[in-house]
């Protein structure tokens, strides 16, 4: 067996639903660097410093690698298995579910250009895919867990993939820590979207709150809530995969009070909640936006994210109209995350 490194160059905006994707058609490991992040580091700390050059050298891309075992009959497994999907023939709003495949590599190539294209009708994807190689089954994994590392999502939350050991005492302590591992789903809490909303989370959560996550992806947010002392989460997604990821890592986070299940708004098992989160994008937000009310609770707030600042204004505009007043705001870079709640 071998493995095949994909590599994809995109933008930030369409980032996130790229690593959805590519998890979602099975990839068995997911990497992503972000020139942006390293600009930002560099110029919010002054003791930082890099060679010359260095900075210019990252590009302007956001570079996606992608791992998938490649069998010795030369096919690629794409997805989960047909079961596990209530659907099989596509609920996704972006791109539709995968079923069980084995594609020859050059057809799996195909296949996930064709994901890259239907993404690319919603978001600009960028440069898009940019070729594979092989890399050997010994070296594929430290080829993409090293660009991953302990680190502090708010003042509260650490998130440490599960092959570090013994983390970083002084980061850990008084902290709530959570175990997730980059390549299991989209949504690791590196991206400026998750982690809004956990800075959010991290300050409204009660005990008494119940909460729906929706659009859970790898269910990081739900684990948050349930670790910061919310009473009961519901983690609800389009994708039965992410779903079953998610109910891999509550289990492994501890996380009981998670109930994790396929499906919309229209199908939520215990509304009303006092908060529900969707960090989503900002045309699906803006879609929905008129039926959060009823699923709140009178006193109930909505934070939602994933919004781009040049569409800040179509999900004000939904939310207006959907009968929400906006109490908050939060930005980071590009990238807008909004409180709302009942008038």
């Amino acid at each position: 067996m071998r493995w095949a490194e994909i590599t994809i160059k995109t933008t930030e905006e369409a980032s996130d639903a790229i690593c959805e994707m590519l998890a979602q058609v099975g990839a068995d490991g997911i990497a992503s660097q972000d020139p942006q992040e390293f600009r930002n580091t560099i110029d919010n700390d002054p003791l930082s410093y890099c060679d010359d050059g260095t900075i210019e050298s990252y590009g302007q891309d956001v570079v996606i690698k992608a791992y998938f075992a490649e069998t010795d009959d030369g096919v690629i497994r794409m997805g989960a298995k047909s079961e596990e999907f209530a659907n099989p023939d596509g609920v996704g709003m972006i791109y539709g579910s995968i079923t069980d495949k084995e594609l020859p590599t050059a057809e799996a190539m195909e296949f996930i250009k064709a994901r890259l294209d239907e993404i690319g009708e919603f978001l600009d994807i960028g440069t898009g895919f940019d070729g594979f190689r092989y890399v050997d089954d010994e070296d594929w994994a430290n080829n993409w867990k090293k660009y991953y590392e302990e680190f502090r999502l708010s003042d509260r939350i650490v998130i440490c993939p599960s092959w570090i050991e013994e983390g970083d005492e002084e980061l850990e302590k008084d902290a709530i820590k959570v175990i997730l591992d980059p390549g299991s789903a989209f949504g690791t809490g590196t991206h400026e979207t998750t982690a809004m909303c956990a800075e959010i989370l991290d300050r409204v959560i009660k005990p008494d709150t119940s909460v729906l996550d929706l659009g859970t992806g790898s269910g990081i947010l739900a684990i948050i809530a349930s670790k910061l002392g919310a009473k009961k989460v519901d983690a609800v997604d389009i994708d039965s995969l992410a779903v079953k990821v998610a109910e891999e890592n509550c289990a492994i986070n501890g996380c009981s009070n998670v109930e994790c299940y396929t499906g919309e708004l229209k199908s939520v098992k215990h509304a009303p909640y006092d908060l529900i989160v969707a960090n989503i994008i900002a045309d699906v937000i803006a879609e929905i936006a008129c039926d959060i009310p009823a699923d709140l609770a009178d006193d109930g707030i909505f934070v939602c994210s994933g919004i781009i600042n040049n569409k800040k204004e179509r999900v004000i505009d939904a939310l207006k109209a959907a009968g929400m007043e906006i109490i908050a705001e939060q930005s980071k870079n590009d990238w807008m995350a909004y409180i709302a709640k009942k008038i």
